[in-house]
């Protein structure tokens, strides 16, 4: 059985280390509301009317473009790099999973009919995750990330002995910083095993309880004086 359990703690990074994250939030927001605008695009163009379109505006997309998916527009992302170099700053991972939570949010809407994934604002995006790592990224008192290197991290909480880091999310929060590490470790639970004789409970109008040992318990009676 695996264990998971999230452990959250303070980073301190630098100022060109919280220069490069802020920069980075900022490119994931973009990436996001990119990937929304095509998404938002493409449905409006199945709105429009067969017999007559509108006289502001219209949606004009070819019929057999297929929707914008998750797997489409990751996989557009070395496209992008090319035509926005500063799409190469950030780790790829990070960005893919930018698109996978505007994915998820568009998942949710479906399912509950409201909800329409909305464009984000200047600071709205304040969080990014490194998804998986090659090996352990906490070395004593800090945490090495992809294209940062090693931030100072306050490790109030140990890290139990025998797990793996398996991602960590960069969070903002007023003017702090946080990261949430998603622990797992491969746990066994024991089985139970049966032990004693099985019995018999029949419940009765006459008798409140009988079991298949001949033990009666009889009816309570609150209301007798």
């Amino acid at each position: 059985m695996t264990l998971t359990i999230n452990y959250r703690y303070r980073l301190h990074p630098d100022p060109i280390q919280e220069q490069t994250m802020l920069h980075w939030l900022e490119i994931s927001r973009k990436v996001y509301n990119y990937a929304l605008r095509e998404i938002k695009d493409w449905v409006n163009a199945r709105k429009c009317s067969l017999n007559y379109c509108s006289l502001s505006k219209e949606y004009i997309i070819p019929a057999n473009k297929s929707f914008p998916t998750y797997y489409n527009q990751q996989n557009a992302l070395p496209l992008a790099k090319k035509a926005f170099p500063e799409l190469r700053e950030v780790p790829s991972q990070v960005l893919q999973t930018t698109i996978r939570r505007l994915h998820d949010g568009w998942n949710y809407f479906q399912q509950r009919g409201y909800g329409f994934p909305r464009f984000k604002k200047f600071g709205q995006i304040k969080s990014m995750l490194f998804p998986q790592f090659k090996t352990n990224p906490i070395t004593g008192w800090q945490i090495s990330l992809p294209k940062i290197g090693k931030i100072p991290i306050n490790l109030h909480r140990p890290i139990p002995e025998g797990v793996v880091v398996k991602q960590a999310r960069v969070l903002r929060k007023a003017d702090r910083w946080f990261v949430v590490l998603t622990l797992q470790s491969e746990v066994s639970r024991p089985e139970a095993q049966p032990h004693g004789e099985a019995i018999g409970i029949d419940l009765g109008l006459e008798k409140f309880l009988t079991t298949s040992d001949r033990e009666f318990i009889e009816r309570p009676r609150f209301l007798t004086s």
